[in-house]
């Protein structure tokens, strides 16, 4: 065979495998006249680009021989049947009023294609008012599919993550209200396709904030854990978390933006504004256990990206941690407390970087070591808060600021 271009592609990265048709302007052109009826296949496959980006590009290889070709191709074919964590049966939920609308056009135009190049069947549920993907999940049977897919924004993520851990949680007998109840993995992947106002979720675990780059990670069957935070109150469960925990500015933003979901992403601008003028602080008492069990800081320099180092031995410590003390060791450590007026108090489970904030707002937060990073900020001038918040969208050091 006869490589069109010079170039090595990893098998984990090939999409799809097809016989390609010849026309024939291409018979007639340069060596293949040589060749009696030359035959040729082509290889499509994931081109990695600049800044975290992913693209579907393809090679083609003649020969003259057809038995030869068929070999070539069967032999590929079979190769990317032996990657087990590739997904064959999807099940998509698409938000089409989240962010700028355009969530049905781009998994149409963009996604779609794709996943039918790979082989992937769908089943496609257009989503009509709010919860319908988390309530449609206590619905259907979910161990006919590989994963699924949210195309949307954090939101639309939220909401099929409520849907599959609460769907497992039903199943398996667990009660969600007990604070101390173990909860059940879900073994169930869940993939994102950005088509909201933030992809704050999307940008922190691949890098970008792009459909076909998500889609291409999809059907690789790349996957990433995710920590994930339970919230309660007076032993009520009342949501779980991935990204953000936000009380005071940022909490009030979330629920002043709620109410003007009509703007689409320009209502966090007018919202954020709204709020840093009133420069409102809250008066409270926060306890916690700092983490002792994980290897990061949140000082480190590099980013969490899939097959982190620090996750994997943050797990291992967590794990063997738990085996040897049990969930009592966790009640008995001794908590810290801290009291004062603060303009925000915010826990996160990753950096929350967005295409807005490249740094986020706890650039070394890690994906899953099994902690949350606890920033709080307090009571100051609305200059300083300023400086603080203005250090979201730059290269700086978001947590050296005395206050």
């Amino acid at each position: 065979c006869v490589c069109t271009e010079n170039c090595f592609v990893a098998t984990s990265e090939i999409i799809a495998v097809e016989e390609t048709e010849l026309n024939k302007k291409q018979r007639n052109s340069g060596k293949w006249q040589k060749m009696g009826k030359p035959h040729a296949f082509t290889v499509y496959y994931v081109k990695k680009a600049r800044n975290h980006r992913w693209r579907c590009s393809d090679v083609t290889f003649w020969c003259a021989d057809e038995h030869l070709c068929n070999q070539w191709i069967q032999a590929l074919k079979e190769l990317l049947e032996m990657q087990k964590s590739r997904p064959k049966q999807l099940l998509v939920y698409i938000n089409p009023y989240g962010g700028k609308r355009q969530g049905k056009r781009i998994y149409e135009q963009k996604v779609a294609p794709l996943f039918s190049l790979a082989s992937i069947s769908t089943d496609v549920v257009i989503t009509e008012h709010a919860n319908h993907a988390k309530d449609n999940l206590f619905e259907v049977n979910i161990n006919k599919y590989d994963g699924v897919v949210c195309v949307g924004g954090d939101g639309m993520f939220s909401e099929v993550m409520h849907g599959l851990i609460g769907r497992m949680q039903k199943d398996s007998g667990i009660d969600q209200n007990n604070p101390k109840a173990p909860l059940v993995q879900c073994n169930i992947r869940i993939g994102i396709i950005p088509a909201g106002s933030t992809d704050c979720i999307c940008y922190s675990t691949t890098g970008i904030s792009d459909p076909v780059t998500s889609a291409l990670h999809i059907i690789v069957g790349d996957c990433q854990p995710l920590d994930v935070s339970s919230v309660h109150h007076n032993n009520t469960f009342l949501k779980y978390c991935v990204s953000l925990l936000g009380y005071g500015f940022y909490g009030d933003i979330l629920k002043d933006s709620e109410k003007k979901r009509w703007m689409g992403p320009m209502r966090y601008d007018y919202s954020g504004f709204k709020t840093f003028l009133t420069h409102h602080y809250y008066e409270g008492t926060i306890s916690f256990q700092p983490a002792k069990y994980t290897v990061g800081s949140p000082r480190d320099k590099y980013s969490c990206r899939t097959g982190c180092y620090i996750c994997k031995k943050s797990e291992q410590q967590l794990a063997q941690q738990q085996k040897q003390c049990g969930l009592k060791h966790e009640e008995e450590e001794e908590w810290k407390v801290i009291k004062g007026k603060f303009l925000a108090i915010n826990a996160v489970n990753m950096s929350c970087a967005c295409p807005r904030s490249p740094k986020g707002l706890s650039p070394a937060a890690h994906l899953a070591d099994g902690s949350t990073d606890l920033i709080l900020v307090r009571k100051c001038s609305r200059f300083d808060f300023l400086r603080y918040l203005v250090r979201h969208t730059n290269q700086d050091d978001q947590v050296c600021i005395p206050f």
